[in-house]
């Protein structure tokens, strides 16, 4: 089986890596699309550890279960079920998950992997694995709303204009919310302000330390300093970036300022298919490239280039 693995050291291809074997309750995907994000990127820098088939984001084809031939995403936390947290309804946090290439299991760049088949979601028939392989990042944009309250048509800042900061945005826009997104990239904010979302560079932006909720996109370890600029006292920031360089910063106006600060990691993915079936989310503006298994090596170094949004691999 043809896999792109990293050995800690650097990404390459294996065209004789181990078939994934099912266990109890797993079922067989083949690949169709892959696609790449930040924390693809921060593992081959070290993030968590992971030694394997790197890839979360994904659009497959069930080999067997109850949506055996059927096109599927899927949630990428691999969950026990007994521990306290899974018990307490928080499954993403299980004390023994594994996550999809990330954790301890194999990933989606690959020919084929395994999943849990309660993790799985149908896709319907109208919606295209281009815009399906976003239900991942998309469900983790969703999640924002399940851990924050917000008035109708309220200002947000989004720091980051990137990946996940585009969804974000995309996806605050659609619930009625006014997000306007910070970034480094003309190219990248011209792609929000073409769906007349404000979008600024960071030089020309001017925190001043007034905006209720802020999210944080930025892929970067700077990325928490910002965002104590922007927000209010009693503000809230939630944090969505995960990096390999964890270089301190001065807490101290998180303290002052008593600001809460909200982790938010994986969400809804049943929900965000819906959302893609229901077209209220463009994305498909968003790939700057699609490359083939074999060249998945070079779809990371493609990836990890500034003006890249996202980058597919088809399987």
């Amino acid at each position: 089986m043809i896999a792109c693995v990293f050995d800690g050291r650097e990404v390459r291809l294996d065209r004789s890596y181990p078939e994934p074997v099912p266990g109890e309750g797993d079922v067989l995907i083949r690949t169709r699309l892959a696609g790449i994000c930040r924390t693809d990127l921060e593992i081959v820098k070290g993030y968590m550890g992971f030694r394997g088939v790197l890839g979360h984001e994904f659009v497959g084809t069930a080999l067997g279960g109850r949506y055996e031939g059927k096109r599927v995403v899927g949630g990428i936390n691999c969950v026990c079920g007994r521990c306290d947290l899974c018990r307490a309804g928080l499954p993403t946090h299980c004390r023994d998950r594994t996550t999809l290439g990330i954790a301890g299991r194999d990933g989606a760049l690959a020919e084929r992997f395994v999943l849990p088949e309660a993790n799985l979601v149908p896709v319907p028939d109208g919606v295209s694995d281009e815009r399906a392989v976003f239900a991942e990042p998309l469900a983790a944009a969703i999640q924002i709303g399940r851990q924050v309250q917000f008035a109708r048509g309220e200002e947000v800042v989004v720091l980051g204009d990137g990946r996940l900061g585009q969804l974000v945005a995309r996806v605050l826009r659609a619930w009625g919310l006014r997000p306007e997104v910070v970034g480094r990239s003309e190219a990248k904010l011209e792609l929000l302000r073409r769906l007349d979302i404000p979008a600024v560079p960071v030089e020309d932006a001017r925190p001043s330390a007034t905006t209720r909720v802020v999210v944080e996109c930025t892929g970067s370890p700077d990325g928490l300093a910002m965002a104590m600029k922007f927000v209010r006292p009693r503000g809230i920031i939630v944090l969505k970036s995960t990096v390999a360089d964890t270089a301190g910063i001065d807490l101290a106006p998180i303290v002052v300022n008593e600001v809460t600060v909200v982790g938010s990691r994986c969400g809804p993915m049943d929900e965000a298919v819906a959302m893609l079936a229901r077209g209220e989310v463009d994305v498909e503006p968003l790939v700057s490239g699609v490359f083939p298994l074999a060249e998945a090596p070079q779809a990371l170094l493609a990836a990890d280039q500034p003006e890249a949004v996202k980058v597919l691999v088809r399987c």
